[in-house]
């Protein structure tokens, strides 16, 4: 007779099935879950003029982007588990907390990702006119949105290695724009502070800035799915900070300084248009097909991003068991694929403008509790494994997040009243939901996973 394999050993045997994502996928799934390239950097150059928008792209990457990164690396390695940011605020603060930062976090991505689709339409509409209003661009948003979705079902595989032929396919134009622009330069136009008679808007200039720069911890939650997690999410958060810089400001600094133009046409696309000023409507055109490419590796890796969330919520039981459920063919979690989609759809009526603002005000929330959860386990748990270490003591650590922790505060304090109702109501509904979920499990009317069954597996002291 064979040896009957144990439930644990079972599962251990599946999830080894599961886990492989290497670097390279690893990079451009962070690169599309942050950047997706220099498509929407324009209205901060419209916003504040060219010099503050240079030195936003060069400076916000440092005081948000490195501290951001940073935390992801250590705590990812010290819990590499599914649902990434939801397991830190869980064992720092307990189950409550976990499950707001759940809320903030998941409807956020969900909110950002309604954008892309949105984004995508801009574009196309410009060959098909018909899509600009009415039905037949509601029905595009909705169609795309699906097709999208189906392609995220398909497997986490799949779609990192997309993310490697969308990122290439969509940069090449830039790199060529930019060698193309250098004759053209005139340095003197980089330090413009922007035109006269145009008023500056610093609600789209750090709105811009911050929807272009944000969402470096979303691949956490994928860290159940990545083949030597400890080693390989340190390595690719480093090189996709690199990566991430230069495709924003190369292409700017080239254009910047190559094109001459009303500050005012410097709308979302403009780069599109300075692609034909500077080498001819060919590169205009293929700029808008990579736009267009940019925007499905956005949303496919924001969308893995919530859906593997919810599989990691379920299975430390905030949220029920069913929630962890993966597709029989795929392995993919396909409830947390269909819930994300649904709501993106049912966000996307929203104008663009409020669509980044109420996911940067929600993803601000999450992060000041992040930022909390961080430092509190460095305080609390100080000996827990940490494969990877942020090189500071806590006061510097402190320092760290307390940097882009004011400008978080600064993002929402400039929030419109849509925002914040739309931020407080969502906020509302999930402490709603936290405590349906309590009477569910007191009440026993679904499954749950018991948590102290899942601990995660680095949660133990170093020797």
């Amino acid at each position: 007779m064979g040896v009957q394999e144990t439930p644990s050993a079972t599962a251990t045997a599946t999830a080894a099935k599961v886990k492989k994502l290497t670097l390279i996928p690893l990079i451009f799934l962070i690169y599309f879950e942050v950047a997706g390239g220099p498509y929407g950097e324009e209205p901060a150059v419209k916003a504040a003029g060219p010099l503050l928008a240079l030195l936003g792209f060069l400076i916000f990457p440092i005081v948000w982007g490195v501290p951001e990164a940073l935390i992801t690396a250590e705590l990812t390695t010290a819990y590499p588990g599914n649902g990434g940011f939801v397991l830190w605020a869980e064992r720092a603060f307990g189950p409550f907390w976990g499950s707001v930062m759940g809320t903030w976090k998941f409807l956020s991505v969900c909110i950002n990702i309604a954008s892309f689709p949105v984004l995508c339409i801009e574009y196309v509409q410009k060959y098909f006119p018909v899509l600009r209003s009415g039905w037949p661009r509601q029905v595009a948003v909705i169609a795309s949105t699906l097709a999208l979705s189906f392609l995220n079902y398909t497997g986490l595989t799949i779609v990192g290695n997309v993310a490697v032929l969308l990122a290439v396919v969509s940069l090449c134009p830039f790199v060529l724009m930019s060698l193309i622009a250098i004759p053209r330069i005139k340095p003197h136009r980089w330090v413009s502070l922007g035109q006269k008679g145009v008023k500056k808007d610093w609600n789209t200039y750090f709105n811009t800035l911050f929807w272009n720069l944000n969402f470096w911890d979303s691949v956490s939650t994928l860290a159940g799915e990545v083949d030597k997690p400890n080693k390989t999410f340190p390595l690719a958060l480093f090189v996709a900070i690199i990566f991430i810089c230069a495709s924003y400001l190369i292409p700017l600094f080239a254009v910047i300084g190559a094109v001459s133009v009303d500050q005012r046409q410097w709308e979302t696309g403009f780069l599109a248009q300075a692609a034909e000023m500077i080498a001819g409507k060919w590169l205009k055109i293929w700029i808008e097909v990579g736009a267009v490419l940019s925007t499905i590796g956005l949303y496919e890796a924001q969308l893995s991003s919530s859906a593997y969330q919810l599989l990691g919520m379920a299975e430390i039981g905030i949220l029920p068991k069913f929630f962890g459920v993966r597709s029989k063919w795929f392995r993919t979690p396909w409830l947390g694929i269909m819930s994300s989609t649904l709501i993106s759809i049912g966000v996307s009526y929203m104008n663009f403008t409020d669509i980044i603002s109420s996911a940067n005000f929600l993803y601000g929330l999450g992060m000041l509790l992040e930022f909390a959860s961080f430092l509190w386990l460095r305080w609390k748990s100080p000996s827990i494994e940490r494969p990877y270490r942020v090189p500071l003591r806590l006061p510097l650590l402190a320092v760290m997040c307390f940097i882009p922790s004011g400008f978080l505060v600064f993002i929402m304090v400039i929030a419109t009243k849509t925002v914040y109702l739309v931020s407080g109501v969502m906020t509302v509904a999930g402490i709603g939901f936290f405590l349906f979920i309590n009477l569910c499990k007191t009440m026993k009317w679904v499954e749950f996973s018991v948590e102290e069954q899942k601990q995660i597996p680095s949660e133990r002291l170093a020797l």
